[in-house]
């Protein structure tokens, strides 16, 4: 089913497999528009401050921080962990940054791009709707 809030994802529940547990967590963000919103200005704001470099590989994302925002990037992967229980999330915590790793599942490719893109943001993206999310408007 398709969120009303702001089309920012598509709930499906799946029986898939990653690192061979089975994921039945349903493939969206489970928050309602206006707190999608505040999140992705929050990530935004973070990644203005902090975010120091960007790799990508396939269903791969890590995001390199400044050491000193430590607290904010576990705070940022409790808060992902709650509504995007089907991301991994790993912290690495080296001499002067903290890489944030963070995983999708096979199932999620199709949605892996745009997925990814918004944690990259360093600025809020609003669409005319006045939503962040990928609703068509």
């Amino acid at each position: 089913m398709a969120s009303k809030d702001c089309g920012h994802s598509a709930a499906l529940s799946t029986g898939a497999t990653m690192d061979g547990l089975t994921d039945l967590a349903p493939i969206a963000c489970t928050l309602d528009g206006g707190s999608f919103k505040a999140r992705m200005a929050w990530i935004a704001d973070l990644n203005s401050r902090a975010l120091k470099a960007v790799r990508r590989d396939d269903l791969r994302l890590e995001l390199d921080y400044a050491l000193p925002a430590l607290a904010d990037v576990q705070q940022l992967i409790a808060q992902e962990q709650a509504c995007c229980a089907f991301l991994l999330f790993d912290l690495t915590e080296g001499e002067e940054v903290v890489t944030l790793a963070i995983t999708a599942p096979e199932i999620a490719r199709d949605a892996a791009e745009s997925l990814f893109g918004l944690f990259q943001e360093t600025v809020l993206q609003t669409a005319a709707c006045g939503c962040t999310g990928g609703c068509g408007a």
